[in-house]
């Protein structure tokens, strides 16, 4: 046989063999491919067959018990905290606010001795409905408390407040002398740094005898009440708590 009789055949195996590699590469891409397009719609999909990509949302967290009662009373209460203070401090001649909470009225509150004001006429609230509580300082320091309805803003009850001694009274005369912020300039710095509604407010020492205001502001979004006691002499915020119960 010739030579050229001989590498006829060795083309051909080589021709076959190309054309046997190429489809046996375009097979194994092909294979590979449809491995890649299974493993990325795995990953893409969850267990349930939604996009993994969508999270579903989660349930609302149910309130405590403390939240559960400020979404109760805030709503009712229809004077706001500056109203109730106005009104207040009105029945004490020269008088100025030390303290102020909204919160339920008791009926057994007015067993408590005290001097009933006779020009303030106006009935005491249902049990449980809202009222002010505010304590009101005459300038000797005598401490009086007010009671506001806190929906129809009418004072229902004065009372000078009990086992008052000298040296209270000179304590509570001092710390209003001192306090060079006035309680609407302290709610301003707190409600400027959470919006809600003012609850209570009141003239305080802090542990190291720094004089403060106290503000709590309830965020009527979620209930929880954020409470700043701010610096009676320069308005500066000393301290900042969130309570979330």
């Amino acid at each position: 046989m010739s030579p050229a009789r001989r590498l006829l055949p060795i083309r051909s195996m080589a021709v076959i063999c190309a054309l046997g590699g190429s489809l046996l590469l375009t097979a194994c891409s092909n294979a590979d491919t449809a491995r890649s397009s299974v493993a990325e719609a795995a990953q893409t999909e969850s267990p349930t067959g939604s996009p993994t990509g969508t999270a579903s949302p989660s349930p609302t967290q149910p309130l405590t018990e403390d939240q559960a009662e400020r979404k109760a009373l805030i709503p009712m209460a229809k004077v706001t905290w500056d109203k109730a203070a106005d009104a207040a401090v009105k029945e004490v001649p020269d008088g100025k606010l030390v303290h102020l909470e909204l919160k339920r009225f008791s009926t057994e509150s007015t067993e408590s001795p005290g001097t009933p004001s006779p020009s303030t006429p106006a009935p005491a609230p249902s049990q449980d409905a809202p009222e002010w509580e505010a304590k009101v300082a005459s300038a000797d320091g005598t401490v009086h408390r007010i009671d506001v309805d806190a929906v129809t803003g009418e004072v229902f009850r004065t009372q000078i407040e009990p086992d008052q001694d000298a040296d209270d009274k000179r304590e509570v005369a001092d710390r209003l002398s001192q306090a060079e912020q006035t309680p609407e300039q302290a709610v301003k710095v707190a409600t400027d740094k959470t919006k809600g509604t003012v609850t209570s407010v009141e003239l305080d020492e802090n542990d190291d005898r720094q004089l403060l205001w106290s503000v709590d502001v309830v965020n009527t979004d979620d209930w929880n009440k954020t409470t700043y006691d701010i610096d009676a002499k320069n308005g500066k915020i000393l301290r900042e708590h969130v309570d979330r119960d």
